[in-house]
């Protein structure tokens, strides 16, 4: 039986691929460049598996219930994330579709970078660096006084919305500081908690509490712009903003509004509600921002872990199996409807 398997965002030297893990099967790869849904339909609609490459690289970008409708053969879209807002999952779950995710690649990068933000704005990273080449220097005292006031990690709260794999690999780092460490995630059983010796809290008191905000929350509609002016008027003015999770689960005005009224001291950001921003996004002209440009999952072993993984998937499911990283286990009730047999 030959089958057919898509990648969808495939840009030659950026995308590595692994086809020599198909080849026992027969199958035939066909890389496409899609940025529509229209483009996708076109692309995927024979496919036995996809390889969805990227993470809403455009608005069109998406595994819509009108894509997934015309996804007529289809039993597995894998992802290259651990995120999945960008495929409706109940309508690949009713359509039989199994979703794969790389749910345990960049723990180590994206909670460093984390880490990395907190210090660089705890030291005022974002004041220090342009002002150094304008020729400014810390023994000069009018200086250390613009700096005021600086405190040391130790003793300070850090505060993680989500508790997830990335903020439970971040907190043993976060502590090495001395930090305090709490979370809000409502959905996570408290022995996770108990174990890392993290106190669980209500969103309320967190803000209140916390010095470092931390985002490690999935993108959802419950979450989108969770973090509005209402959230952020409750953060200490001395606190500080991190956001290494998704853009969109911040209103990025309302952050603004907080940023440029002193409502918080400053903000380290990974990701933004459109990437690439536009040029007159009013956060790319603030001084008390460090934005890094959705880099935190990069190092050359992620990449290698995020782009391999869906292709071993893709192998499991057309032999037979169920994928390893399921992100939709209700497909299983669907599948064998659909195909006449269930995986192993």
């Amino acid at each position: 039986m030959s089958f057919k398997v898509v990648v969808t965002f495939y840009v030659p030297g950026a995308v590595p691929t692994y086809d020599e893990l198909l080849t026992e099967l027969g199958a035939e790869v066909e890389k496409t460049l899609c940025t529509t849904e229209e483009e996708l339909i076109s692309a995927c609609s024979e496919a036995d598996a996809v390889i969805a490459v990227g993470i809403r690289i455009t608005p069109g970008y998406v595994f819509s219930p009108k894509v997934i409708e015309n996804l007529h053969k289809c039993r597995l879209i894998a992802l290259t994330s651990i995120g999945y807002d960008n495929v409706d999952i109940a309508a690949a779950t009713e359509k039989g579709i199994c979703v794969a995710n790389v749910p345990y690649y960049c723990l180590e990068e994206v909670s460093d970078h984390a880490m990395a933000l907190i210090l660089a704005c705890a030291r005022k990273f974002y004041q220090l660096l342009p002002d150094i080449k304008n020729g400014k220097w810390s023994t000069q005292a009018e200086y250390l006084s613009a700096l005021k006031p600086l405190h040391r990690l130790s003793g300070q709260t850090l505060g993680l919305i989500g508790f997830g794999n990335i903020a439970r690999t971040l907190v043993p780092k976060a502590k090495v500081f001395g930090f305090r460490v709490i979370a809000y995630a409502p959905h996570v059983p408290s022995i996770l908690f108990k174990t890392l010796k993290v106190e669980a809290v209500e969103l309320d008191q967190l803000l209140k509490e916390s010095d470092f905000v931390s985002m490690h929350t999935a993108l959802t509609s419950a979450t989108k712009h969770m973090m509005g002016l209402q959230q952020f008027k409750k953060m200490k003015p001395a606190a500080y903003f991190i956001n290494t999770a998704r853009g969109e689960l911040v209103d990025e005005k309302a952050l603004y509004t907080a940023l440029s009224q002193g409502l918080i001291t400053g903000a380290g950001l990974d990701v933004l509600n459109s990437e690439p921003p536009s040029p007159d996004n009013p956060l790319l002209k603030l001084d008390n921002v460090l934005i890094t440009g959705h880099s935190a999952y990069y190092s050359e072993e992620s990449r290698e872990e995020l782009f391999k993984r869906p292709w071993e998937e893709v192998v499991i499911v057309l032999q037979g199996e169920w994928p390893h990283s399921l992100v939709n286990p209700q497909v299983k009730e669907r599948f064998g409807v659909k195909w006449g047999a269930h995986p192993k």
